[in-house]
């Protein structure tokens, strides 16, 4: 045995899909919220269970707690209608943590949400990083993910909410123009002295935070032409920005494009119906050229769109693709985390949170389910 801690805890996996390898017989050794064993040999401390191991599941993109299970779509929070550009709202502010959903995410070991406003504004508000065990949102919250803007069909979709709305999307996208101008200009005149920062309205400063690369953009978009309009509004104004969804496009070449870009993307929701004409070309089939592609990725449920709960299935597309296990594994642990810049979560090894399931079978079979979750060291469900 090694030495190690009295009290650490340990699990065998049988196989564990750490983030980004596969590993057969290894133990897992894990104290207070932290891995600090993971090998061959198993460590000192008690053995609590044997199975197959997943990194704990990070949804890169969902309304959850604010669309909320057992609620009419009345009571839906996910859009602000008060106006197409308020990057002040917070999606936190519109979680409920007692949203059934959570507990069956938790159940399958979904453990991390991207929570963000939905897709009706231009500029919808703030996307965070919340913990789907937690009992509310104070204790749930992890980080703030991005702001979330919106290109394509849906923002001009909505003229008759209030404020000042798009009616084309070549509106919609002149609305965000005006604003990084604003901001631009704004800067310009901070570092001539001519205006002072308590003269800046809250709304351009948040536009100054995108343009310095404090706050990236989390980009609603279904089709390629708007992938490239996005493109060029990056190359115009120099921000940072993460494409969600991209569900329509059907190009190996657009996405190449994108990868060349440096622009990686949150995919999906997979499996879900396409019921709008910009998502005429959406096909599990694109799985294909996304993958072939190289670009950078990792996976959404959109929830409710699909259910949370049921994000892991939505891998096998990738993986008769050509993807081994591991890899597709990653698309929904590690490099969710990567992309959405997140330290210490999506995967197995020393040093990272402690946050994982354990399977009664490989999680790629059908007839398998998770019979422990662990999420920062403590058991939130055990069958």
């Amino acid at each position: 045995m090694l030495n190690s801690n009295a009290y650490m805890k340990v699990v065998k996996a049988r196989v564990l899909y750490d983030g980004d390898a596969e590993k057969r017989d290894v133990y897992i050794g894990f104290d207070s919220d932290t891995i600090r064993y993971v090998g061959s040999r198993k460590p000192e401390g008690d053995l609590i269970a044997e199975g197959f191991v997943l990194p704990g599941i990070i949804d890169g993109h969902s309304h959850i707690g604010m669309a909320r299970s057992g609620e009419p779509s009345r009571e839906d929070e996910a859009n602000e209608q008060m106006d197409s550009l308020y990057p002040l709202v917070n999606a936190l502010h519109s979680v409920y943590m007692d949203d059934p959903a959570f507990g069956e995410s938790v159940e399958n070991g979904v453990l991390y949400s991207t929570v963000l406003p939905g897709s009706g504004n231009v500029i919808a508000g703030k996307g965070v990083l919340i913990r789907n065990f937690e009992e509310n949102i104070r204790n749930a919250f992890v980080q703030d993910i991005g702001i979330k803007a919106a290109l394509g069909y849906n923002p001009r979709s909505t003229t008759e909410w209030k404020g000042k709305r798009p009616t084309t999307r070549m509106g919609a996208v002149a609305l965000l123009r005006e604003q990084f101008i604003k901001a631009a200009k704004t800067k310009k005149l901070l570092q001539s002295g001519k205006k002072v920062p308590e003269e800046v309205e809250p709304l351009t400063e948040v536009f100054m935070d995108i343009l310095d690369g404090k706050t990236k953009m989390m980009v609603h978009l279904h089709k390629e032409d708007d992938a490239m309009i996005l493109l060029s509004l990056i190359q115009e104004f120099g921000f940072k920005a993460v494409l969600n969804h991209g569900l329509d496009i059907d190009s190996e070449r657009a996405f190449r494009t994108i990868k060349e870009n440096g622009v990686p993307v949150v995919y999906g929701p997979m499996d879900s119906f396409p019921y709008k004409v910009e998502l005429k070309h959406e096909s599990w089939k694109n799985a294909e050229k996304l993958v072939r592609s190289g670009v950078k990725f990792c996976m959404m449920s959109d929830h409710p769109v699909i259910l949370q709960r049921n994000i892991l299935y939505t891998i096998r597309h990738f993986v008769r693709f050509g993807l081994s296990k591991a890899e597709a594994v990653s698309k929904l642990t590690l490099e969710a985390a990567q992309i959405l810049g997140v330290n210490g979560l999506g995967a197995v090894k020393r040093g990272y949170k402690a946050s994982f399931s354990l399977w009664n079978g490989d999680p790629f079979d059908i007839t398998s389910h998770p019979v422990l979750v662990v999420a920062e060291g403590k058991t939130v469900y055990q069958e």
